[in-house]
């Protein structure tokens, strides 16, 4: 394929065209214009895929998209993602969680508490706990429906593309109906006539503000002595650490987080993966492996053991005539 060629991909209704030689410079125009370096690569992922299809399809003989990633910045390695995730560890978090609740603190500061213990419990992320709203919360089954988010100011699905169900803590059970109890009571005192639909708003009663949600994510942090390279969405993946540190399954992490795939959530998380475990290796032995081995073992019975077995030769697999040995040892002298 030369430089110059257009592919053409058939995609559902419509096609996709893109020219190979401005393949490049579309994914670096997206890295200018401010998109993450996470964004970019499921752009790439996604075109990929498209492309490989494509090839499949013998529209085009190859995927001007495979090699591209060698060359662009945005393909980090697995080892890199890992690197790049800021995950606080129980003490950290214990400690982050207990400055942020105080007694003495003012409705909206509570709010935040809720908020920061939402997204440690449930490892939503930040846009979808300020979608949130008390008809999505099951307090029975103890589950939570993600079912929207804020981005950029805009209530829109999920990043997945659609909604999940979580599982919520016995912590967030307990802590969730005395919010309510108290948004109702505040609704009350302002005047007005029906509290906000949102689970957590701001004091005008609309969605809470991402910036300063941040500034108040980092005041904590001093408060608690803690390293200020964490930021709300730090409490996601110390969610999702934790559950797998202590031996939880990743796809269960993977459901509750919304990840498209278990690759993604074992590439972003696997380093908090338990590596060893001598005891799921121990419960595949046979119950009844003592009786296997003694039967294996040399009966009483047997022979003494004899000369030759001492020097060396396994009886099991020779004569034990001594006429046909002795005419061997003839033949080797």
């Amino acid at each position: 394929m030369n430089s110059t060629a257009a592919v053409a991909i058939p995609l559902r209704a419509s096609t996709l065209k893109i020219e190979t030689s401005s393949f490049g410079n579309f994914m670096a125009r997206k890295l200018k214009a401010g998109l993450s370096r996470g964004t970019v690569r499921i752009l790439h992922a996604t075109l990929r895929a498209m492309l490989n299809a494509a090839v499949d399809d013998g529209v085009t003989v190859a995927n001007p998209a495979d090699r591209l990633g060698r060359h662009l910045k945005f393909i980090a390695t697995t080892a890199t993602r890992q690197e790049e995730i800021k995950a606080m560890t129980r003490e950290q978090l214990s400690a982050f969680l207990a400055a942020s609740h105080d007694p003495d603190a003012t409705a909206f500061e509570r709010r935040q508490y809720l908020l920061f213990l939402l997204l440690a419990r449930s490892g939503m992320r930040l846009g979808e706990a300020f979608g949130l709203q008390w008809p999505d919360i099951d307090f029975d089954k103890r589950e939570i429906r993600v079912a929207r988010a804020f981005s950029s100011g805009r209530l829109e699905t999920p990043k997945s593309g659609h909604g999940r169900t979580v599982d919520m803590s016995q912590q967030l059970v307990s802590v969730l109906p005395r919010h309510q109890v108290e948004m109702k009571a505040d609704t009350l005192r302002r005047g007005w006539s029906e509290p906000p639909v949102w689970v957590l708003w701001s004091e005008a009663g609309t969605p809470l503000n991402k910036s300063n949600v941040r500034r108040g994510f980092v005041r904590l942090l001093k408060r608690a002595g803690l390293p200020l390279h964490f930021s709300p969405h730090s409490l996601r993946h110390t969610f999702a650490s934790l559950l797998l540190q202590q031996g939880e399954s990743p796809v269960y992490v993977q459901r509750q987080l919304g990840h498209a795939s278990i690759k993604l959530t074992v590439d972003t998380y696997g380093t908090w993966l338990p590596m060893g475990n001598k005891a799921a290796v121990d419960r595949l032995d046979d119950a009844n492996g003592s009786k296997v081995v003694a039967r294996l073992a040399p009966r009483a019975d047997r022979a003494p053991v004899n000369a030759d077995e001492i020097s060396g030769e396994p009886w099991w697999d020779r004569t034990t005539d001594p006429l046909i040995k002795s005419q061997v040892l003839c033949q080797l002298s």
